[in-house]
């Protein structure tokens, strides 16, 4: 009998959206195989007799190697974004299931490295997944959806590592974590096409992104220009913000578990129960970022103001974690840690979403990884500044130039950014 004759696929409304979510699906568990060490480091750190400063140092070895962000998103621009993201979720996969095998700080250190350069894939991926499938108005809110999987990866480590310590061991924590990843990435390799060549794709939304994406951004045929980016107001425009903003994440990811626990005196349960909610507020600040962007620009306000009025609502809320050091309620220096993290990602969702904004579709990718590396500088010289001195002068002064620091990012990004013009080179 002859076999049936398949009929086209049929197609699946919205199926950008669907997409994006795919997307937010990895950054979640990018997110939490990285935020793994944060919540098993009050264990981890009495097994293995890591200090404070060690510790620093492994957490610098991670911001180190994402920092090379550009070389990620080179590969994405030029291998494309299916096989490249493909290759490097499973590179972090694998990486993030060997840190059960460290035995001191070094061999921690040397896997955070690794780790962290197979990462830094993550937020260029976002952003040129952004650029491809979304018309302008749509490109903050979908930001923002990318955007809520660092959230929720964040939010799912504390009680996710603290079962599996107490279960099994922290060992067990990266493995689990890190399998998490392999099953993402089949999933990946068997959903994802470009919209050009997705099958389930429509005509008619086919034709809507590419008629609300902006003509003079659209990919020129060539390999982006590391040098030529690097030479563009725009570029420094939104990497200085970056760079200030970035430490608020880290010191959130890294930090906190440990600060909650010398100065909290919270245990493992505790933090369990507690540390996830300033990466809850993060998911929110991820939506409201880019709706509040929205929002402005149906009453008339222009794309780029409308970001930048978003970042500088971000910074402001961001003055309240300066509070954290001088209230004696724990549970008061949890609320205010949790308006960081609404208020952190409110304003980064919207400077990492002005990648797809202001650069052409082939340097989208290079742009977010530039800028990403211009983060995880400021992060990583943050860090390494609390390793050195959280011990003597305590964790109030860092909360308190957290607080101040997103305010400078907010001034650069209204006096250096300069709107794009259609016929701009």
């Amino acid at each position: 009998m002859a076999a049936a004759k398949e009929g086209p696929l049929r197609k699946i409304k919205a199926l950008r959206w669907w997409m994006i979510g795919l997307l937010m699906l990895g950054a979640i568990v990018n997110y939490l195989t990285r935020s793994t060490l944060g919540v098993a480091a009050p264990t981890l750190l009495v097994d293995l007799h890591i200090t404070a400063k060690e510790y620093s140092w492994v957490v610098a070895a991670f911001q180190g190697a994402i920092m090379l962000q550009p070389v990620c998103g080179y590969v994405l621009d030029v291998l494309g974004l299916k096989l490249g993201f493909a290759i490097f979720a499973l590179s972090w996969s694998v990486i993030s299931m060997a840190h059960g095998l460290a035995w001191n700080w070094q061999t921690l250190a040397g896997l955070r490295g690794m780790l962290g350069f197979a990462e830094g894939a993550a937020n260029p991926a976002g952003m040129k997944a952004t650029a491809e499938w979304f018309p302008a108005k749509e490109r903050g809110l979908a930001g923002g959806v990318f955007n809520i999987g660092a959230s929720v990866g964040s939010m799912l480590a504390p009680p996710l590592v603290a079962w599996a310590i107490l279960a099994y061991n922290w060992q067990a924590a990266f493995v689990i974590t890190g399998a998490l990843g392999l099953v993402w990435v089949a999933a990946w390799l068997w959903l994802y096409h470009p919209p050009e060549r997705h099958p389930r794709l429509s005509v008619e939304e086919r034709a809507f992104i590419a008629q609300g994406q902006e003509a003079h951004l659209r990919s020129a045929g060539t390999r982006p220009s590391i040098s030529a980016i690097a030479r563009q107001r725009n570029f420094w425009g939104i990497a200085i913000p970056r760079l200030l903003a970035d430490p608020t994440w880290g010191t959130l990811t890294f930090w906190v578990p440990l600060y909650l626990t010398s100065v909290r005196h919270f245990d493992l349960k505790q933090i369990a129960l507690f540390a996830w909610l300033p990466f809850l507020g993060a998911d929110l600040g991820s939506v409201f970022g880019g709706a509040v962007s929205m929002w402005l620009q149906r009453r008339g306000v222009g794309l780029i103001n409308a970001r930048r009025t978003a970042f500088t609502i971000g910074a402001l809320l961001m003055t309240a974690v300066s509070l954290v050091g001088y209230v004696e309620s724990p549970y008061t220096a949890i609320a205010l840690i949790t308006l960081a993290g609404f208020a952190h990602q409110t304003l980064s969702v919207t400077v990492i979403t002005m990648s797809s904004d202001l650069f052409r579709r082939h340097e989208v990718a290079t742009v977010a990884g530039m800028a990403g590396t211009c983060g995880n500088a400021g992060l990583l010289v943050f860090s390494l500044m609390m390793g050195a001195l959280v011990t003597t002068v305590g964790y109030t002064p860092f909360f308190i130039g957290l607080g101040a620091l997103d305010l400078v990012g907010a001034a650069v990004l209204w006096t250096v950014v300069r709107e794009r013009k259609p016929d701009a080179a």
